[in-house]
């Protein structure tokens, strides 16, 4: 029992140090991703509603590229096709230049596509049980589009959608353990050298599945607060 706790610790012995930034990494990647993938979910949600054939063609390619490919190969895509088409494009201006694309930035975009491509999806949804005249009303009181969206649609839009919301959040946040193929150290990666270098694969292992666990259970109390939050506020409007 010593020696467990002994690999746990913090300090040049131990392994705790590289565990907690490997969690810090974690949650900052699904943190940034949130943000941007529910904007794009939202304007892909918007072009399929529109009036619109070429927005609402290029909405629902969008969707089905994201939602089709394996979030594995798309990560890829990203990492290297992405930085491959950047270099051939920049040495066309400058042939000895390179580039390279940051580990962090490629997680990031690769899990936003996906991530967006199901949110989009959830809006939809969230937009197809707002009755017709919640638009008409606005619009009868001398609202614009956009005050119509801002003030009345959105509201009840974020109530409709965070449940699913909710959903995608938690695979995103189990979705970040695929950077470590491209060599961010988060969770999974940090407990996996210290598995093989330790040869204790259970325990590190072990330890990576609680920290997702311990991640999943306080993302749930957030969300179940915030949801609460917002169905006292709906009520009370």
């Amino acid at each position: 029992m010593e020696r467990v706790w002994t690999l746990l610790s913090f300090g040049p012995e131990g392994w705790g140090d590289d565990i907690a930034k490997g969690v810090l990494l974690t949650v900052s990647l699904a943190l940034a991703t949130l943000p941007l993938g529910l904007a794009i979910g939202f304007f892909v949600a918007l072009g399929k509603r529109s009036s619109d054939k070429t927005l609402r063609l290029a909405a629902n390619i969008y969707t089905t590229i994201f939602r089709g490919l394996p979030e594995l190969l798309t990560l890829f895509l990203v990492f290297y096709g992405a930085q491959i088409g950047l270099q051939q494009i920049v040495r066309l201006v400058n042939p000895g230049a390179s580039v390279e694309i940051n580990a962090f930035v490629a997680g990031m975009i690769a899990l936003g596509a996906v991530f967006s491509s199901y949110a989009s999806e959830v809006f939809l949804a969230a937009f197809r049980a707002i009755p017709e005249g919640q638009y008409e009303g606005g619009h009868a009181i001398g609202l614009s589009n956009a005050q119509t969206m801002r003030l009345i649609i959105l509201p009840q839009l974020i109530r409709l959608a965070l449940p699913g919301l909710s959903n995608l959040w938690l695979i995103l946040l189990k979705d970040t353990a695929l950077v470590s193929v491209i060599g961010l150290a988060d969770i999974l990666r940090q407990t996996g050298i210290a598995a093989r270098v330790t040869k204790e694969a259970f325990l590190f292992f072990g330890i990576a599945c609680l920290l997702y666990l311990v991640l999943a259970m306080l993302s749930s109390i957030v969300l179940r607060t915030i949801e609460n939050w917002t169905k006292r506020h709906g009520v009370q409007r």
